[in-house]
């Protein structure tokens, strides 16, 4: 698995997580999370797109 399938995999998991809870707290941490996996995933791309 590529680097780019595991952050969108984690995306996709935090996401599942995130709607199945109630901790305000940890929703807000799981949102946190799928951001920053977002930007690395849109990085990723770029590069690729770039070499």
């Amino acid at each position: 698995m590529t680097r780019l399938h595991d952050l969108e995999d984690q995306i996709e998991r935090a996401e599942r997580l995130e709607r199945s809870i109630t901790d305000a707290l940890t929703i807000e941490r799981l949102r946190h999370f799928a951001a920053e996996c977002r930007r690395e995933a849109a990085r990723l791309s770029q590069q690729r797109r770039a070499a």
